[in-house]
């Protein structure tokens, strides 16, 4: 199993270069960075773990420039988006990003998306209706694999909808970077299972792990899918516990993500103590 680390990826956090470069030297995988473009000063969706907004998300950076200083900085650390809001973007000009990060990274790109949770955000930017968000994903992932992989690339959907078009760089990776489901609700774990490379859950929002790692494995197999081809990378949320890394290990789960625990968001030297204490555990989980 890979461990991973992630972060908000505001200006109160490491530069990139300087996370980057200390997870690669630690034995770390891949380094995943989150994206809010904006938050609506007028909401009325409640924060989805209770209580108020944590001041970071006012400040969080764009992923792809960030991942691509930690790509400058290292040689072999893998880049994931934990998450991406697809549905926010242009899908030509993301598909784009994407695909040229993905280039000039040498082919090291992740990405994991959901569908957010903020409805005033997702409406400022998406003519789509936000209850049909998991389908309106479900199309732009379908039209954004087609732009990485076909020389002219057109998609009819419900939703998302272009004629034929030729939008190149190709990434390096065939097909595209891997995209994970980060969705925790039935409708989301169904998603996952049908059409994603991975899924991306949270460990405190499971239940029982070891079950919902099974359960979902059965909807894998019912959509059809082999569910050895569908990677599972679980975010952790209680970090005090490093026993939870071999039982996942054994569980067969492909990557462990951590990061340091909300109520130390806004304390950069979090991070270090933290990222020096799970490193020491890294040979144990390969």
């Amino acid at each position: 199993m890979h461990l991973a680390f992630s972060s908000m990826n505001t200006l109160n956090d490491p530069h990139p270069a300087e996370l980057a470069r200390a997870l690669e030297e630690r034995g770390f995988e891949s380094l995943w960075y989150g994206e809010h473009s904006h938050i609506p000063c007028s909401r009325n969706t409640p924060y989805p773990p209770g209580g108020e907004m944590p001041a970071p998300y006012h400040n969080m950076m764009d992923p792809y420039l960030s991942l691509m200083t930690a790509a400058n900085a290292t040689s072999s650390l893998k880049l994931g988006t934990g998450i991406a809001l697809l549905m926010e973007r242009d899908i030509f000009s993301q598909a784009k990003t994407i695909a040229t990060l993905d280039r000039l990274s040498g082919g090291r790109v992740i990405i994991g998306t959901g569908v957010g949770w903020n409805r005033e955000e997702f409406e400022n930017v998406n003519p789509h209706p936000f209850d049909k968000r998991y389908a309106v994903l479900r199309e732009t992932v379908a039209a954004t694999r087609a732009l990485w992989s076909e020389h002219e690339a057109g998609f009819q959907g419900e939703y998302i909808r272009f004629d034929p078009v030729w939008a190149n760089p190709k990434p390096l990776q065939t097909g595209g970077p891997k995209i994970f489901m980060g969705t925790m609700g039935p409708l989301g774990r169904k998603h996952a299972a049908a059409w994603a490379d991975g899924w991306y859950p949270v460990d405190v929002a499971m239940g029982d792990v070891a079950q919902s790692v099974a359960a979902f494995r059965e909807e894998v197999r019912a959509a059809g899918r082999n569910p050895d081809e569908v990677e599972i990378n679980i975010q952790i949320m209680d970090t005090a516990n490093l026993d939870k890394l071999k039982q996942y290990r054994d569980l067969g789960i492909a990557r462990a993500t951590i990061g340091v625990a909300m109520d130390l968001w806004d304390q950069p030297d979090a991070m270090m103590p933290m990222i020096d204490r799970y490193a020491r555990v890294i040979p144990e989980l390969s």
